[in-house]
């Protein structure tokens, strides 16, 4: 028999709610909304005076080349974030289930990178990276790799993405060890009777009950890439060398704080709104029916 929660009164369930709907409502709809009637804008820096032109903004942005290879730049760098977040955290995730003996150390270890703000994290990976005397460059280095940033378009790339990947570990690992600790134990030991090898078990038996959490992190981590690397971007690469590491997010701050176009900043931001959202039902219209609850 289905259990329904019944209220005496028809105000309450309203009143709980609103607490919520109010911080979605100043926190998401109220700037969404002034951001699309800005993007219908062309202003002065200072706001001192408006006009509107319509889609203006957006038609100068769809010709601009840089910013159509922004989209390339994004869509690269989101992609390796996103996959290699997830495999690297779901690896973890197993070995660190498998220990048995000082497991809480090893599991806070791998969680201490969740607390490290994104821009601290730019500056900590940038500082091993930095020529000539970077911890990791300089490994390089003797490995005869010349590693610049500050010209390489490929090595600012890796850069930014695993300083990205890093921040991101810990909350994908937490989500996958929890996942881990919530498959029966009964179900594993039959597999292994039965003659299963390590390797068929986790494909077969826990990739498979795993498809919640991986579809959730999915969902998290392309979110993560979009919105969330701005500072790791901003303190590590500045969106260089040119605008080679220039991604949507750090776009819209550029030219709306940098280069004074308000207008087409908040354009680039209905876009990338716009973008996510999208993605976002994607995956949950066609990537979820492969997911096993």
């Amino acid at each position: 028999m289905e259990k329904r929660v019944r209220f005496k009164s028809a105000w309450l369930p309203w009143l709980l709610v609103a607490p919520q709907m109010a911080v979605v409502l100043v926190f998401f709809f109220w700037p969404a909304s002034q951001a699309l009637y800005q993007s219908l804008l062309q202003e002065d820096a200072f706001g001192t005076s408006r006009e509107f032109v319509g889609l203006a903004n957006f038609e100068r942005l769809f010709n601009d080349p840089s910013y159509l290879n922004s989209f390339k730049i994004t869509a690269v760098f989101s992609v390796l974030v996103a996959v290699l977040g997830i495999s690297v955290a779901l690896l973890l995730a197993v070995m660190a289930n498998r220990v048995v003996r000082g497991a809480s150390v090893y599991k806070t270890l791998l969680i201490w990178p969740y607390a490290v703000a994104p821009v601290v994290a730019g500056v900590l990976w940038l500082m091993m990276f930095a020529s000539p005397w970077g911890v990791i460059s300089y490994a390089l280095k003797a490995m005869g790799l010349e590693w610049n940033h500050l010209l390489n378009p490929n090595h600012a790339m890796s850069l930014i993405v695993i300083a990205a990947v890093w921040k991101q570990i810990s909350y994908n690992f937490l989500f996958f060890l929890a996942g881990l600790q919530s498959i029966p134990n009964a179900v594993i030991e039959a597999a292994t009777i039965d003659g299963a090898t390590p390797w068929r078990r986790f494909w077969t038996i826990v990739f498979p009950l795993l498809s919640p959490t991986t579809f959730f992190l999915l969902v998290m981590n392309v979110i993560y890439a979009f919105f969330e690397t701005f500072a790791i971007v901003d303190a590590a690469t500045h969106g260089g060398p040119g605008k080679d590491t220039s991604i949507l997010v750090y776009r819209v701050y550029y030219d709306g704080f940098k280069a004074l176009d308000m207008g087409g900043s908040a354009a680039q931001s209905v876009v990338l709104m716009a973008i996510v959202i999208l993605l976002t039902v994607f995956q949950f219209r066609f990537v979820e029916k492969k997911v096993q609850y």
